[in-house]
């Protein structure tokens, strides 16, 4: 399924490929402040549909994600990182995605605070 996305102003928009099963919710300073509920996608399934300059990156602890964010309402629609293995991935906000019923979504809680 292709999905589509947004900050609040629609400054940063973005399209995902695949299908949600499920969200991420992690405790840590960022993601609790932020209240995002993440899916997590390859890179190549993510495409940015709007000026990379549109979004701002924050780095924070081991500087190994980018928390990307819109710098004019201030929205964060997705994260970009590698996994494990390596592979380029993407953390995007379900929350930006347009017409899904959050609801009907399952939650996994990962408690982000305790990895140092």
């Amino acid at each position: 399924m292709n999905y589509q996305g947004s900050c609040h102003c629609g400054n940063v928009k973005f399209e995902a490929e695949g299908e949600i099963a499920s969200a991420l919710s992690c405790n840590c300073s960022m993601c609790q402040r932020k209240g995002m509920l993440m899916w997590f996608v390859s890179r190549s399934a993510m495409r940015v549909l709007t000026p990379e300059e549109n979004a701002g990156a924050y780095l924070f602890n081991k500087h190994a994600i980018k928390h990307r964010f819109c710098l004019t309402c201030g929205i964060h629609p997705y994260s970009e990182g590698t996994t494990p293995a390596g592979e380029p991935m993407a953390a995007i906000n379900i929350r930006c995605i347009d017409g899904i019923d959050l609801q009907a979504i399952p939650v996994n809680h990962f408690d982000g605070r305790s990895i140092r």
